[in-house]
């Protein structure tokens, strides 16, 4: 099973935010760069990179995501804010495995399909979810649709990849709600790659055991709870 760690800038800092409140984060590199290569020198095959300002509407990090680009070797996706096909590009264009999308594949079913045809399976989306309510924009709106109903249609659309995070436990160390995992997991048949609340190599297992393909880990890596070593 694969596992990424986390970096999610936040003006141009490395933090881990507390059920995705940015009032509540915590700055652990001062800058993304040295975050990205300490996890590749740790044996990551691959890094989540968040844009949070882009995710939150209030600016953007894409010089700092440049930098980290041009200092890797291992693969690496980008994720927040993406919301416009010109986003998109320049995501990709930066030189990203992958691009993640969570926002548009809710509130924008034409454009989104405009992306998939863009980027194909280069394209992930992010289901964020509070008790089985999905939600965007930077976590802070609901939308009033379950899980369920937006794997299926996305299902139907041919999407490959799904990254889920259970919100309300994002950042919080308190264990995976692995029933809501499982589900998903029975919903989602395709690459899977769960996170939200992964606090020791016990959750690891778990997601493990459930057949999730990847899982997507932040302050219990940063904390030292997990060796990344072990994971590689």
């Amino acid at each position: 099973m694969l596992v990424l760690p986390a970096v999610d800038i936040l003006k141009g800092q490395v933090v881990r935010l507390y059920e995705g409140r940015a009032e509540q984060a915590t700055v652990y590199f001062q800058d993304p760069g040295e975050a990205a290569l300490f996890w590749q020198k740790q044996g990551a095959k691959m890094l989540h990179l968040v844009d949070l300002d882009r995710a939150l509407g209030q600016g953007e990090n894409t010089a700092a995501i440049r930098r980290v680009a041009q200092s890797l070797h291992i693969p690496f996706e980008v994720g927040g804010g993406i919301r416009s096909l010109e986003v998109l590009q320049e995501v990709l264009g930066l030189g990203a495995a992958r691009a993640v999308v969570g926002t548009v594949a809710l509130k924008d079913p034409l454009l989104l399909e405009r992306m998939l045809a863009l980027a194909g399976e280069r394209l992930v989306l992010a289901l964020d979810a509070r008790k089985d309510e999905v939600v965007v924009a930077g976590w802070k709106e609901g939308t009033g649709r379950r899980v369920a109903e937006v794997l299926q249609a996305w299902r139907v659309l041919g999407v490959r990849t799904v990254i889920f995070t259970d919100v309300s436990r994002d950042g919080t160390l308190q264990g995976l709600d692995l029933e809501a995992v499982a589900r998903v997991r029975e919903a989602w048949p395709r690459e899977l790659i769960a996170g939200g609340g992964i606090a020791s190599e016990e959750d690891l297992l778990a997601l493990k055991a459930l057949g999730v393909d990847g899982a997507l880990v932040g302050k219990a890596l940063y904390e030292g709870r997990i060796d990344l070593r072990r994971w590689g």
